[in-house]
């Protein structure tokens, strides 16, 4: 139990709904996959939303409502509610909505609460209390509770997670992401440029809550990323933080950079890829 103003938070609760919620997202996209899909698009004409991105919100947003009225609710696709209870829950209902497209199985339901309604105009004021990650196409979920540890569950069963022991930047596997905006992304090919003759390698999957949980989880030993949106971030960065992965925001100032850019990696080399990143930038 925690306290989240005058009301006391169950841990367990609230980590029990996310769970059971992102099943059952995860359930109606994966009976959808490989139908024709209704896409749209967003903020560039490569950044796509489909119907079943809006349909997941939706069950997500529904049975959140149901289970607690009085919380709040963030959602990618245009869900949004003001609550009273002090809790607020932010959802990325399909992250990795173009692997999704193409029958790639990199795609997830993120679903977060945190003891802080502004999760919206300022994350830095947001403590997540419950992060869940579920990959419905890989039938694995991570998951994390603030102080609590994080766990990932599959057909192996449940192990705790905890990131790489890396200690060499040159041996490094590293996971980024790109913006949809043509200049940007112009921008963040040079800085891969920078780092790929110094790290082992780099990956791109698609999806920043799956990176996240794939730093914790040991298979990569790093993932940075700029301009991510407090639904690509809330679940994964905490699953992150309670395996024991450290997390650095690099800020835009440092990097000559719009935005800032989170940097989350195993110990052994944060540092060396923080200075990477910073000389790459500037």
């Amino acid at each position: 139990m925690t306290g989240s103003g005058s009301d006391s938070v169950d841990l367990d609760e609230l980590e029990a709904l996310a769970c059971r919620v992102a099943h059952d997202a995860g359930e109606l996209l994966l009976n959808g996959w490989g139908s024709t899909l209704r896409v749209d698009t967003k903020s560039s004409s490569t950044d796509a939303v489909t119907n079943m991105d809006r349909a997941s919100e939706r069950l997500v947003v529904a049975a959140i409502e149901s289970a607690r009225p009085s919380d709040g609710l963030l959602g990618e696709e245009g869900g949004r509610r003001t609550g009273s209870s002090g809790l607020e829950w932010v959802v990325d209902p399909l992250d990795g909505t173009i692997n999704y497209m193409y029958g790639l199985p990199g795609w997830a339901v993120s679903i977060a609460v945190g003891t802080d309604a502004a999760a919206g105009e300022d994350a830095s004021t947001w403590q997540a209390l419950v992060g869940v990650v579920h990959l419905p196409a890989q039938r694995t979920t991570y998951a994390a509770r603030l102080g609590g540890g994080a766990r990932r569950e599959d057909a192996a069963g449940v192990r705790s997670l905890r990131p790489s022991d890396c200690t060499d930047v040159n041996q490094a596997l590293v996971a980024t992401g790109f913006s949809y905006a043509a200049a940007r992304r112009r921008d963040q090919g040079a800085v891969v440029a920078t780092l790929l003759p110094v790290i082992r390698d780099i990956r791109r999957l698609g999806a920043a809550s799956i990176d996240l949980c794939l730093v914790a989880d040991g298979s990569v030993d790093a993932f940075y990323e700029s301009g991510l949106a407090p639904w690509d971030r809330a679940a994964g960065e905490l699953i992150a933080s309670e395996a024991g992965v450290r997390l650095t925001e690099i800020a835009a100032h440092r990097l000559g950079d719009p935005e800032p850019v989170l940097l989350a990696s195993c110990p052994g080399v944060s540092e060396a890829l923080e200075a990477l990143l910073i000389a790459a930038r500037t």
